[in-house]
Order: structure tokens, then C-alpha cells, then sequence
């Protein structure tokens, strides 16, 4: 249980990510008037800022190994009602998939849900509805795990194991529903195809990353017409295993009510002796290249800038979140600053970095007006260059910091956010003691480090640009920046002038 002095400190940093702004106004898109510069927005600064340092150590949730190789974690909280359970299954997600049956792992866990031996489709939907709790099984297409979720109130945590495991260990892949499954997935395939932003990211996660599973973005549908019931069911058999599988708990709960749960519901999960699941890292990033997928009549660009990054555990990790969070980490980050509130290009810019066990990605986005793409841009390289050029000032940097330590310090009060912190270190096998210790290594990076992180990975040379949009108006801008790799809306390449 927390203690008063952790709380206290919580109480304490939650104003350090307090910012009150006025004086902004939004950009009106029928107004021909030029939007209103950021230089007339006042940070009034009036919540109290403590400079001290926080110290935490984070409740420690129990633990044990079970006899079948499942790893099982409690985090204990008696003051809401209600529990959440986490599986998450090494080895059964879409990177594992064959080549030629991308995203074979969804569809298996999708279909999960849809009926058991004991049960139909509509049947646990009714049961789950009755209890008010919830279960549901997901495997993206490049995702190493697969991960089943339930929540209920305490006085249902039985029905929830009970309901919980028959989906997990008992689904039936019934060909009536697999049919109805196929109808309404291809119909989604269709429709995601008419977005610019999902074109963007399924073209920027292939030059990212090439053959590598981490590049699979969606279901193939060519998966959805020869995946068959008998498929499915070998899926489940091979890899929904518990020999290296963790199982997270959290709310009021504790390790040996949660153990007789597992014990009456869980006990014929038997252990495979399969190796651990093994991940390789994606091909080394060439030279810059731009990528363009062409979709008539849009009025709008959706502009991606990015690179390839680093593991969850590499040493610069700390650094590149600050970066991160200086360029375009949300509302007060440069990008949307200088792209929305000065320029008025776009009603939003970010920036985010994705890091796991293998090389991930930093990317830039934004969607602007399609007739100020070349300003925007260029704005948006001159940004990035900016941080590899300029040191951050002193001010902008330490509130920068303190917002990151206070978010995290926020967080900690949602028992489901905390076991996620436990979760992510077991998944990126993080040092015990690395959440408890986040707010002294935020507060240890320097400006130089940033601005050396910058300089590092952030090379324009490396650079990746996919713009989506009209390609009458935008085609030759890009073209002014190098060679054209040309695709149309299907994510085939077409040639270019």
C-alpha cells in the first residue's frame, strides 16, 4: 500500500507539469486572415514550482513463478473495487508470422473472441455484459506477443477467470463466424485505404524498415482469403503457451487470492517447452529517400519526416525522450508551436520515438493545407535542424524536464498505469529499480546530450520523407529535395516523371 509520504510527493510534483496559457488563438480555416503568432502567448508561470529533485520507490508488486513457466505479478490496491488481468504471450504475435501470411496472429486473435467450445460468440458477450467486465485478445501484425486483457468489479473476479481462461484456452474458431469475421475485416481493409494517414504510416514503416516484420502494418488480404479454421486452431496450439508468458494483476487483489483464481480456472495451461521467442533487428537505414503516395483530390498533405532509432535499453534512451519532448512531444512542443500557433499551417505537429527489443523509429508528423506544403515542410526540417544546431535554452529545457517527471509522477496514481511500468520492464527486460530511479535520470540530462542525440541520429542525411496528397500540387515540391519514389493508394509503385 502507498504510504503518506508518497503521496505527498505525488501531491508535490503534480504542479510541476502545471502550465497556464492564455492569449492563444486558434487558427479560423475560412478566415483569409494570417494566423496569430506565438510571440503573443504568455505562460504565466503562477503554479508554485519546486526545483527539488523527487525521490520515489515505486510499490513493488509480489511475484512467483508458476510450475507451467507463467510469471505472475500482483499489484495489490484495496481502494477501487474492481481488478484488472494482463497476459501477455511471447511468441504469438504478428512478427512471427510467415512471410506469404501477414497477419495471420490478428486474425487468431480477433477470432479468439468469437466463440468456445463451451460457448458462442454471443454468449460471452452477454456473460461479460451481465458482470459489467470485459475481455479481449489482441496480436498486431508486428508485434513480438500477443496479449488477452479482462476487467471486472472484485465480486465478479471469479466469472472473469472463469470466462477469462475459456477464451483463452478453449476458442473454437467456428467457420460460420470466421466467415462473418472476413466480411467485416475486408470491408475495414477497403476503408483504410481512403485514409491519408494510415497510407502515410504503411509507407513510412516500410522504408523504415523494410523486410522486417516490425514494417507490417495491417492485415494482408491476401491472409484473409487463405486463412482457414484449421490454421487458426495450429496458431493457437503452437504459440499460446504460458512457458515464457507473463501475467499482470492489479486493484484489490492479492498474490494468493489471484493464485486460487489461476489454480480453479488456469490449471490446464500446461507448459510446451518451447524455446524463447528470438527477435533480430531491422536492416541498417540507408541514405534519404522520399516517398510519395499519390491520392487524387486530396486537399490536405500528410507530411512523415523520421529516421530508424534505437533498442528500449540503449543507453541514450533518457536522452532522446527529452529531445523528443523539446521537439514534439504534444501542445507545447516546437513543432506544434511554430507549425499551428505561429504559422497556422496545421491543427496539429508531433514528434514520438518507438524503441522496444529491436531498432525502432523517430518520426515527425503532420497534416497542412495542401498549398502550403513546401512552408511547412521546410519548417519542419529547420526545426529538426534547429536542435542539432542550437543548444535548448536553459528555460524552455528544465520546464520541459519537470513536465516529463511530473506526467510520470501523475501517472502513479492509476494502479493499471503502474503495473504497465512493470509490464514494459519485464518486455524490455529493464533493470528492477529503472522506474523507481526515472525521475533522477530525466533530471541528469544536459543540454549538451540532447543537442549531441540531435546531431547523432537526427542526420539529415538519413532523413525519411513520405508525404500523402494531390499529386498535380505536390509532386514537383518533393521532387526539388531528390529522386521520387512514387506509389499510388494500394501501396504499389508507380512510375514517376
Amino acid at each position: 500500500m502507498r504510504t503518506r509520504t508518497f503521496r505527498r510527493a505525488l501531491a508535490i510534483l503534480a504542479v510541476l507539469a502545471v502550465a497556464t496559457v492564455s492569449g492563444a488563438q486558434l487558427p479560423d480555416p475560412q478566415s483569409p486572415q494570417a494566423p496569430v503568432s506565438s510571440k503573443a502567448i504568455v505562460i504565466k508561470g503562477r503554479a508554485p514550482v519546486n526545483e527539488q529533485l523527487l525521490s520515489v520507490k515505486l510499490p513493488k508488486p509480489q511475484q512467483a513463478v508458476l510450475p507451467n513457466g507463467l510469471r505472475l505479478i500482483v499489484l495489490e490496491d484495496r481502494r477501487v473495487p474492481r481488478i484488472t488481468v494482463d497476459l501477455r504471450i511471447p511468441g504469438a504475435g504478428g512478427y512471427y508470422d510467415p512471410v506469404d501470411l501477414p497477419g495471420l496472429a490478428t486474425v487468431t486473435a480477433d477470432m479468439m473472441r468469437e466463440g468456445t467450445t463451451s460457448r458462442s460468440s454471443s454468449q460471452i458477450s452477454e456473460q461479460l455484459e451481465t458482470i459489467a467486465a470485459s475481455v479481449n485478445v489482441g496480436a498486431s501484425p508486428s508485434a513480438a506477443e500477443a496479449s488477452v486483457f479482462g476487467s471486472s468489479l472484485t465480486e465478479h473476479a471469479d466469472k472473469l477467470f472463469e470466462i477469462f481462461a475459456d477464451v483463452l484456452l478453449n476458442p473454437s474458431f467456428p467457420d460460420q463466424e470466421l466467415e462473418r469475421y472476413k466480411q467485416r475485416t475486408r470491408a475495414t481493409l477497403i476503408q483504410q485505404r481512403s485514409n491519408p494517414g494510415f497510407l502515410g504510416n504503411e509507407r513510412f514503416a516500410s522504408t523504415i524498415y523494410g523486410s522486417h516484420p516490425a514494417a507490417r502494418v495491417s492485415i494482408a488480404p491476401d491472409t484473409l482469403g487463405k486463412v482457414t479454421r484449421d490454421m487458426l486452431a495450429d496458431v493457437h496450439r503452437r504459440r499460446f503457451v504460458p512457458d515464457h508468458a507473463l501475467l499482470a494483476v492489479s486493484g484489490d487483489i492479492s498474490l494468493s487470492e489471484a493464485r486460487k483464481l489461476i489454480g480453479a480456472h488456469l490449471n490446464g495451461w500446461k507448459k510446451a517447452g518451447t524455446p524463447v521467442p528470438a527477435v533480430v533487428d531491422p536492416p541498417p537505414l540507408g541514405p534519404t529517400r522520399v516517398s510519395f503516395v499519390a491520392r487524387a483530390n486530396s486537399v490536405q498533405t500528410n507530411l512523415i519526416v523520421g529516421t530508424q532509432m534505437i533498442q528500449r535499453t540503449d543507453p541514450d534512451y533518457d536522452v532522446l525522450q527529452v529531445m523528443n519532448s523539446v521537439l514534439g512531444g504534444g501542445a507545447s512542443g516546437r513543432l506544434f508551436i511554430i507549425l499551428r500557433e505561429e504559422k497556422g499551417y496545421t491543427y496539429g505537429a508531433y514528434s514520438g520515438l518507438a524503441a522496444g527489443r529491436w531498432r525502432g523509429a523517430w518520426q515527425a508528423s503532420t497534416s497542412v493545407r495542401t498549398e502550403v506544403t513546401q512552408d511547412a515542410l521546410r519548417d519542419l526540417l529547420a526545426e529538426i535542424g534547429r536542435m542539432r544546431n542550437e543548444p535548448v535554452p536553459d528555460k524552455e529545457f528544465n520546464e520541459k524536464k519537470r513536465a516529463m517527471v511530473g506526467s510520470f509522477a501523475l501517472s502513479l496514481e492509476n494502479p493499471q498505469q503502474m503495473i504497465g511500468y512493470y509490464v514494459e520492464g519485464w518486455r524490455n527486460r529493464l533493470p528492477a529499480d529503472y522506474w523507481d530511479k526515472y525521475p533522477e535520470r530525466i533530471a541528469a540530462v544536459t543540454q549538451a546530450q540532447v543537442q549531441a542525440a540531435a546531431k547523432k541520429y537526427l542526420d539529415p542525411s538519413r532523413l525519411q520523407i513520405v508525404a500523402v496528397g494531390e499529386p498535380s500540387k505536390i509532386a514537383d515540391i518533393l521532387k526539388r529535395l531528390g529522386p521520387v519514389e512514387m506509389y499510388d493508394a494500394d501501396g504499389k509503385r508507380v512510375p514517376s516523371d
